[in-house]
């Protein structure tokens, strides 16, 4: 096993660096083509996420594969290598296993314990099978992934620590008041109509909004999620794009998570919005005091990217709602990205000679400074990669902005619940268990390769005897060959069983050699069986016999 994984999250990087090296489907797709292309990887798949770019693949060289993956990130994202480097970081082999499975626990996420994640990983290792880059490695890995997390989720609270960005967006507009009672009243607009779209909808009709009022460039998908909240009982209504800031005049809160390539909502429309507003039904406009968001720069979550649609999974917020339409709906949208520009040729064999020396850059640490209060009119919360709503609609007076920045600086106050460490400990067991399956498995090829040749040499035998003792009834000759195949099979069995157990403790990679030195058995024999099925490698064993004992 080779497992590198280069990437880049939250943790490591600004929002402002994650958002230029955000990559839409027909880049992530071409990303994966050109790995695969790639002398070091044999298998490639790309964890795409709102706060994560992650490029995993099986290589066979460490350096070599650290200098292609990050040179390719570099390409595609449209982000130069210099400036990426120092945001990227490095696990291989077990470290890497420790990494993905640690994120599909929602350990890694900007909320802690979130249960979104293992919908994103799900579509991942269905994006790289449609594309046909994951092999038997990355097929193991993900899979693998996907029981930890929910085993993690199902044996522990992490539920209790984790919710979705839509939910932890909204107590961070609400600062400190129960969302609910936040929310009670309040006219939403929710600009767009993708997976996180339809789950911002879900979640505000849940706190009990008077209305919720959804613009998406197709009405009639905007159309859909009305009729989905409706049934439900909750004000609802669609309108188009055009109609947004019209809408905005009236609206409370806004949630903009669109497929857009530019700004869905500009600063002097917010200040035009914020200069118009129309009194609620209370007849004032809220002045809620609560803190300013001190920061500008957006990332996002390529929602209209997922395919698979969205993951409700512990999201107590959308209880009541009828999650598989809601579901249905997700997956239902297609809006069509936009391209991103290519780079020039790169040339910083420095600075990717750093990375692989370095293997991990250590995370940067923001330091968060305490900001003043204001009233609060209009509440904005921007959940789009690249950004939906400029930046500078945090000084707009009367405006609060809370964008995946402000989320990612919030989530490192918020407190961490006490099965966070019952969940690490789950994956460092199923790490150490991953492990010994593949080296375990990495010895199996030589044994059944054994296992063929001592088949070849019972037939030759039985051959030979043939030859000597012509006179041999049918029934005589079974008895004997049969006598010769349980001889062989009771010497192997023991030698065979062992050495799997030895090869699945770390550092029994040399197993294998040790048992094909001693065979003499021939390399490329073992390389094709590797290559066979295993309705192969029973057939290649055939001749032994069926009274073999288990290897």
């Amino acid at each position: 096993m080779s497992l590198l994984v280069v990437g880049l999250s939250h943790r490591s990087a600004p929002v402002s660096v994650l958002e230029r090296a955000a990559l839409h489907p027909d880049a992530q797709a071409k990303l994966l083509q050109d790995a695969l292309a790639a002398e070091p990887a044999a298998e490639a798949a790309l964890l795409a996420t709102c706060n994560r770019i992650e490029l995993y693949a099986d290589v066979d060289k460490f350096h070599a594969g650290v200098a292609e993956l990050s040179t390719l990130l570099a390409q595609h994202s449209g982000v130069g290598l210099d400036e990426l480097t120092p945001y990227l970081y490095v696990h291989y082999e077990d470290r890497a296993v420790h990494h993905l499975f640690s994120v599909a626990c929602g350990l890694d996420s900007m909320v802690v314990g979130e249960g979104q994640i293992l919908g994103q990983i799900k579509d991942t290792l269905a994006r790289a099978q449609e594309l046909h880059s994951a092999g038997k490695l990355l097929n193991d890995l993900f899979q693998q992934a996907l029981r930890v997390g929910k085993r993690a989720h199902s044996e522990t609270g992490i539920d209790r620590a984790g919710q979705s960005l839509v939910t932890f967006g909204l107590e961070q507009l609400a600062a400190g008041e129960p969302v609910a009672e936040w929310a009670r009243g309040k006219r939403a607009l929710v600009i767009g109509a993708g997976s996180m779209s339809s789950l911002a909808a879900a979640t505000l009709a849940r706190a009990g909004v008077a209305e919720v009022v959804v613009a998406n460039r197709t009405v009639e998908r905007a159309d859909r999620l009305v009729e989905i909240l409706s049934e439900s009982g909750t004000a609802a209504r669609a309108v188009a794009m055009g109609a947004v800031a019209d809408e905005l005049t009236r609206a409370d809160v806004a949630i903009s998570c669109t497929g857009a390539t530019g700004l869905v909502l500009t600063a002097e429309a917010v200040r035009a919005a914020v200069a118009g507003r129309t009194p609620t039904a209370g007849g004032d406009v809220p002045t809620t005091a609560t803190p300013a968001s001190g920061k500008g720069v957006a990332d996002s979550c390529p929602v209209d990217a997922v395919r698979g649609g969205f993951s409700v999974e512990g999201e107590a917020a959308v209880a009541g709602f009828d999650a598989a339409a809601l579901e249905q709906h997700g997956a239902w949208v297609d809006n069509a990205p936009g391209e991103r520009v290519r780079p020039a040729e790169l040339s910083e064999a420095e600075a990717i000679a750093a990375l692989a020396v370095a293997g991990r850059v250590p995370e940067m640490r923001r330091e968060r400074v305490p900001e003043p209060l204001r009233p609060v009119g209009l509440a904005l919360l921007d959940l789009a990669m690249p950004r939906d709503i400029d930046a500078a609609a945090h000084r707009i007076d009367g405006v609060r902005l809370v964008d995946i920045e402000s989320l990612a600086d919030a989530s490192a106050d918020a407190p961490m619940a006490a099965d966070v460490g019952q969940v690490r400990a789950i994956v460092a067991d199923e790490v150490a268990a991953f492990g010994a399956a593949q080296r375990a498995a990495h010895i199996t090829p030589t044994v059944v390769a054994l296992r063929a040749m001592a088949a070849d040499v019972v037939a030759g035998e039985i051959a030979r005897l043939d030859g000597r003792l012509p006179g041999l009834d049918e029934r005589q000759r079974a008895e004997i060959t049969q006598t010769v195949r349980r001889v062989v099979d009771k010497l192997l069995h023991a030698p065979t069983v062992r050495v799997k157990q030895l090869a699945a403790e770390p550092g029994g990679a040399g197993y294998a050699d040790a048992l094909r030195t001693l065979f003499d058995l021939d390399q490329e024999t073992v390389a094709s069986v590797s290559r066979a099925t295993p309705q192969d490698r029973e057939s290649a064993t055939g001749t032994v016999g069926k009274n073999r004992g288990p290897a």
